[in-house]
């Protein structure tokens, strides 16, 4: 029987690559904008047992996004193409490569893309990006070898943290226990599982110290207590309650009519009172009767009494004459009311002052999951987003979230919103200089608010962080590319934990016979700053959480750690057997690409 054209396909790739000498792993890449950018550095930064893996990114002939998107980074091998097709996979080099990330924001396109490619390779490793839930779950069965990922589910709980004022309410369940991050004085001392990092000073954030007992952000084992997010939320719940009687009245005094008739109503009403106390000083009565005689002079007006005193019949006068400008004043306010009211309805636009709230810019992926996280901790929410057509303004609507439609770089779309009295602003559009210009308006409205910016540039943010002061910046794309670059190479990563613009990642680690790690103890394993042990299980046994650091390693055992990526990558080629020596070079044939090796960029065109 003829042999079937993709496994000849695949079979002439190993040969070419084996005649090349580059024997790496290959990973194919799919996307142009920040995420595609993240992963793909930390992919180079990761080194298996035969050397730096090889990298095939596929981006559109067009630039289509201002941030970095990959193409500019060295040893990246780069395809240009417009369609994610089975012609654009063969040429990437798709059939006999290791995995396949597609990190495009189209759910259904990175679908499509996923079918096409199972044509090129059915045996693959397939990461998606994916933000819809039922797409999700469908491409899980249609691909059973597959990570299906959404950024926007792992970066929103750092946003709503941020802008609590806590630290990201990461959960995990690992060798039976229930571990979440949090703040060292939230729980009790017996709960604490290992230090992750001293937060004291914002300039100089530390993770995994050397120090356990110095860091106030810990990784705990749950025990019923809520965490610090959900204590935050409650906390601003109940003193919004305390505040709302006073606050509902206020408003509705400010917002019922405009400044000027308010002014005027105000100076009748003085009027009226104090021609009301000469009255009464001069008919001699009592303050109650007072109070009578001057409400029926005004609404009602007197019979006229020719043998009063010339000033009692002038207050009269006068008396008369402001009811009858009261009560188009007070007809005044009612209509102006109501206009505002049905104003406000028909633009979105909120009228009355807010306290204590929080303001979300931009619903699209991020923006949507940080507005229902807030709703669902009982937070008051304020959205703000250019069009009312936007990805999240429906669920908007479902929750009760007012909309405001408007660019949020403008300051009366701020001041719509109440920014002068919120309590933090979340800004997470699509756009780096609207984000930028929304948080700098917002800071000079209002000197107190937390800002929780998001800005795709990693550099662009920490600069902005220390010329502005804005305390929170963070880069969706930074905090979820170590979890899309994990799956992509098969790894067990348990929880990805943001800290500040650090992200740390919690993982099992197998330790293989013959690697530099067998037969060391586990004390080896920790690396302050890069690498902390958790847990530790000999095969078929359960993870023990308080392993003796003395014990020795033997092939077999499976490491639980907590490590930034470069500290992960150091300890995955300890945990791995010693990398073959590289082939011959072929006579007469180019030489053989070095392990560790990276070759130049490239075009397919070049290739």
């Amino acid at each position: 029987m003829a042999e079937p054209l993709r496994d000849r396909a695949r079979r002439a790739t190993g040969w070419r690559l084996r005649m090349n000498g580059d024997t790496r792993a290959h990973y194919v890449i799919c996307g142009n904008d920040p995420l595609a950018y993240w992963v793909v550095r930390a992919l180079l930064a990761t080194e298996l047992p035969q050397g730096r893996v090889r990298i095939t990114l596929v981006v559109p002939e067009r630039r289509r996004s201002d941030g970095p998107d990959g193409r500019d980074l060295d040893g990246v091998q780069v395809v240009r193409a417009d369609r994610l097709d089975e012609a654009t996979f063969r040429r990437a080099g798709l059939a006999g490569a290791d995995g396949l990330a597609l990190l495009h924001q189209d759910d259904v396109g990175n679908m499509h893309a996923a079918l096409c490619a199972q044509e090129v390779e059915p045996r693959l490793r397939l990461v998606v990006r994916m933000f819809n839930t039922s797409l999700a779950n469908g491409l899980r069965q249609l691909f059973p070898d597959s990570a299906v990922l959404s950024d926007a589910s792992m970066a929103a709980p750092a946003f709503v943290a941020a802008a609590l004022g806590e630290v990201a309410p990461t959960h995990f369940r690992h060798g039976g226990r229930t571990l979440y991050v949090a703040r060292r004085e939230d729980v009790r001392p017996g709960d604490v599982v290992s230090g992750l990092a001293v937060t004291t000073d914002p300039e100089l954030v530390r993770v995994l110290p050397a120090d356990e007992a110095a860091a106030d952000v810990v990784l705990a084992e749950a025990t019923g207590q809520p965490p610090g997010t959900e204590l935050a939320a409650r906390r601003l719940v109940r003193a919004r309650r305390r505040r709302q009687p006073v606050a509902v009245l206020l408003r509705a005094v400010r917002s019922f009519a405009t400044r000027k008739i308010g002014i005027a109503v105000l100076a009748l009403l003085a009027v009226i009172a104090v021609l009301g106390w000469l009255n009464g000083r001069a008919a001699d009565v009592s303050w109650a009767e007072a109070l009578y005689l001057t409400l029926v002079t005004t609404l009602s007006g007197q019979d006229p009494d020719v043998t009063k005193p010339a000033a009692a019949q002038v207050m009269q006068v006068v008396l008369n004459l402001a009811g009858l400008a009261l009560i188009p004043l007070i007809t005044a306010v009612v209509v102006d009311g109501i206009v505002n009211a049905r104003l406000a309805l028909h633009t979105g636009r909120i009228q009355p002052d807010r306290t204590g709230h929080v303001v979300v810019v931009g619903l699209g992926n991020i923006g949507t999951r940080v507005m229902a996280q807030l709703r669902d901790f009982g937070v008051e929410v304020v959205a703000i987003d250019r069009t009312g057509e936007a990805r999240g303004a429906a669920l908007a609507r479902r929750l009760g979230v007012p909309l405001i439609v408007g660019d949020a770089a403008r300051e009366e779309t701020l001041r719509s919103a109440s920014v002068e009295s919120c309590q933090a602003l979340v800004v997470v559009s699509t756009d780096d200089g609207v984000n930028l210009r929304a948080a700098l308006n917002a800071r000079a409205l209002n000197e107190e608010v937390r800002v929780v910016l998001r800005l795709f540039d990693g550099d662009f943010a920490e600069r902005i962080q220390k010329a502005f002061g804005i305390g929170i910046s963070r880069s969706v794309s930074y905090l979820a590319a170590p979890a899309f670059a994990a799956a992509l190479l098969d790894r067990a990563v348990i929880a990805t934990i943001p800290v500040d613009r650090h992200a740390l990642l919690v993982v099992e680690v197998p330790v293989v016979a013959g690697a530099p790690l067998d037969g060391r103890p586990l004390a080896a394993v920790a690396r302050p700053g890069e690498v902390r042990l958790l847990g530790h299980a000999r095969a078929g046994q359960k993870v023990d959480w308080s392993a003796d650091p003395r014990m020795v390693i033997t092939a077999g055992d499976r490491l639980t750690v907590v490590a930034r990526r470069a500290g992960l990558s150091a300890l995955l080629r300890e945990t791995a057997p010693p990398a073959p020596p590289p082939p011959p070079a072929a006579p007469g044939g180019p030489p053989a690409a070095a392990p560790g090796g990276a070759p130049a960029q490239r075009t397919a065109d070049e290739a």
